[in-house]
């Protein structure tokens, strides 16, 4: 017997910015295997009578590895369960869904992917960051600030990513600031570039740190940041005003 797998992005965080397909998802599901990402409020709306599994990070500690979630992702639906795999944001950036789908699909398992509201747009723009903006930015480029760390070397080019001149949005970096910022500087990036740093967006306790490429991870260091946050460089963080924002 053969049950549904669903990869669901459930957005940025809240349920206003969840989409309806996703609701629809969530709410026929027999099992939930979700991230902490979602945040409280989503994760407070999982049905009662579905089978919950937390599979998210604390604190660099995993509660299950990937290949755990994998398989047990594989059992549930040939269980005949209908399973949602729900992860915060969009689940095909840097949300490991793109190995989670290869692997159903191993097991000839058809899978429905629910796109998300990504944060790397979404938590910069509700505290005012546009990503592209025509006087600062005319592309924008993400990366990841959390690599595999089995890869032999890593796959950033930092010195292209340095001469680029629109705006570089890094998910999962906070642990990695120091390192990121002085690769930018060492090929070339001008230190004075404006950094924004958002934790925990679109939730009760956001909170916003702002600085330069060359003072970021001090003055992040002394505010105490921690995961989850968006980080921000280039012009466009020139944009973010503290008091500019409606409640």
């Amino acid at each position: 017997m053969t049950g549904r797998a669903y990869l669901v992005g459930s957005g940025p965080g809240g349920l206003g910015l969840m989409t309806i397909r996703a609701r629809e998802v969530i709410d026929s599901a027999d099992v939930v295997l979700y991230d902490q990402l979602p945040g409280e409020e989503i994760l407070a709306t999982l049905p009662k009578n579905a089978e919950r599994i937390d599979c998210g990070k604390y604190g660099g500690s995993h509660t299950l590895e990937q290949d755990a979630i994998e398989e047990l992702m594989v059992r549930k639906v040939k269980e005949g369960k209908t399973v949602v795999r729900l992860k915060g944001g969009d689940p095909f950036l840097f949300g490991r869904g793109g190995e989670e789908i290869e692997t159903l699909r191993e097991h000839g398992i058809a899978v429905e992917v629910v796109p998300g509201v990504t944060s790397a747009i979404a938590v910069p723009e509700m505290v005012g960051i546009p990503v592209t903006h025509r006087r600062y930015a005319s592309q924008v480029t993400f990366i990841t600030g959390h690599e595999d760390p089995t890869k032999p070397e890593s796959a950033l080019d930092w010195e292209v990513l340095a001469r680029l001149k629109g705006t570089l949005v890094i998910l999962m970096g906070v642990k990695n600031l120091p390192a990121i910022t002085a690769a930018l500087v060492e090929h070339g990036k001008d230190p004075a570039t404006p950094v924004a740093i958002i934790e925990r967006g679109l939730r009760p306790d956001q909170r916003v740190t702002v600085g330069t490429v060359a003072d970021i991870p001090e003055k992040a260091r002394a505010a105490g940041v921690r995961p989850p946050a968006v980080i921000v460089i280039g012009g466009v963080v020139e944009l973010y005003e503290e008091d500019g924002l409606s409640e």
